[in-house]
Parts: C-alpha cells; structure tokens; sequence
C-alpha cells in the first residue's frame, strides 16, 4: 500500500443532530477524538453507546462526488456527518491499520456504514448510496492539531495488523 492522500475537509457538531461546521484545524486527542466535537464532549447521538470507533470518522471526497453525480443529489460534505473528508486515500483498506493524518497518528477501527440517523436527517437516498462507502470509523492513538491540507497515508503498509495493535488482535 503505497499511496498518500490529503484531507479536504474537517468538521464538527457540538452537538447531536446539529449541522456540521466547516474548521481549518482542530486537535485530536487521545481517547476523545476531535477538540470540540459532539463525540468528544459525549453529546452525540450514539455517546451512551460506547463502543470503539466512536472518536474520528472520515469519508473520501469522490464517494460525496459520486453520490452527486450517480444519484443526483445535492449533497455536500458536512451532510455525510463524518469529521474528516479525505480525497486520495482508500479508506476501507485502513480497517486494523495505522495511519497518519498530518502528526496524529489514528487506528482504523471499522467501515463507517450510513445508519437510519443520516436518512432522518439528510434523505434515505443518500443513505443507500452511501453503502459500503460511507467511510471509515478511527481512534487517536498519538494526538496532535491537524489542519485541513495535511497528509493521510499508512504507517507501515506491511505490517501485519495484529502487530500494529500491540494486541495480536485487530480491534
């Protein structure tokens, strides 16, 4: 896996159902994902689910173009509901892996597949059209301020990922 990507975009809610705001930079932080963020603060519509992959979610920017173009919807980015949007960067490749974005460094946790919350608060449209597509869902290992324009790429592509997660298994 040789390949780097950039993130497009960062975004947060403070709050559960609240529209998502475009930021040039936010801190990542160990076990709270991102500074500000409904998930960090325990605000989010699922926070009294805990469950791993809660602190950063990311989407590729040409899976949002896709959907605009294949569809025909007038969707935009913060409307996919996930932090990071990332263009260049195979995101379904990084479940169990390590990666960095800028100087965090992040675990892919599981895909990030659309609930039936997207359909109650964008269309059920762009739920279906999101499917195994919708992203991926990430926990900080290294906190660190990351700035829209930061490069994403994986830490050691041939690393097997039971030894990337100290574990021997991947979470």
């Amino acid at each position: 896996m040789s390949w780097h990507g950039t993130v497009e975009g960062i975004y947060l809610a403070s709050n559960a159902a609240e529209p998502l705001v475009e930021i040039d930079k936010v801190k990542l932080v160990v076990g709270l994902g991102l500074e500000g963020d409904r998930y960090f603060h325990k605000r989010g519509t699922f926070s009294k689910k805990p469950k791993p992959g809660r602190e950063v979610t990311l989407i590729e920017a040409e899976a949002i173009e896709a959907v605009q173009t294949n569809y025909g919807l007038d969707v935009t980015p913060a409307d996919a509901r996930r932090n990071i949007v990332t263009r260049g960067v195979p995101l379904n490749h990084l479940v169990g892996r390590r990666f960095t974005v800028g100087d965090a460094t992040l675990i892919g946790i599981r895909l990030c597949e659309p609930c039936t919350h997207l359909t109650k608060l964008v269309s059920g449209d762009f739920r279906k059209a999101l499917v195994h597509r919708g992203g991926l869902r990430a926990e900080v290992l290294e906190g660190a301020e990351i700035h829209r324009g930061d490069v994403l790429r994986p830490t050691d592509p041939h690393e097997p990922a039971a030894l990337r997660t100290g574990s021997g298994v991947i979470p």
